[in-house]
């Protein structure tokens, strides 16, 4: 700004002003919840709806490494691959006609999952979404998978009675 278009101040005082302004870009202050620095580090007030475009995916809670980054690759995915080969190995064991174990080991590896998922604070890329899914669903589909295992036929290891009789009851042999 020159002297000539505001009278009334100095050059030195000018400078002052503009020393200011930039310390109070540099002290961002948040105002309210919905409110976020711009890429100018200008506070603005955000929406609350979703971007046209997408940029980026946040990383879900707990998706961090589960060993140190100086770890090997694989050391660092452990509870991933740990699910996996336990699942591996049911297919395997299913393949070879031991259905029952198989498919229970599968499950089990599902409960295993949903346990690491609960207990650790990072497992890696066994951390899809939330915590609270990823949870309810590795719990749920392992609890269906041993539950449809110890009721297969031939000779169920597990009978629930009113299954039979809901069975007997929607399926007619008229």
């Amino acid at each position: 700004m020159s002297p000539d278009s505001n009278p009334g101040k100095t050059e030195g005082t000018q400078d002052i002003q503009d020393a200011q302004d930039t310390e109070s870009a540099d002290d961002i202050e948040v105002t309210d919840p919905v409110s976020a620095p711009d890429a100018d580090g200008k506070p603005r007030r955000a929406t609350r709806r979703f971007p046209l475009f997408t940029r980026d995916t946040a990383r879900p809670e707990g998706g961090g490494r589960a060993a140190p980054r100086d770890a090997p690759a694989p050391a660092r995915q452990w509870p991933i691959l740990a699910v996996l080969g336990t699942v591996g190995l049911g297919l395997l064991l299913t393949a070879f006609d031991v259905f029952r174990y198989g498919i229970l080991l599968i499950g089990a590896a599902l409960l295993a999952g949903a346990v690491l998922r609960w207990v650790m604070p990072d497992v890696g890329m066994l951390a899809v979404r939330s915590r609270f899914t990823d949870i309810v669903t590795y719990a749920i589909l392992g609890l269906a998978i041993v539950l449809l295992a110890l009721m297969a036929q031939p000779k169920p290891w597990l009978t629930i009675p009113y299954l039979k009789d809901t069975l007997h009851y929607t399926v007619n042999s008229n």
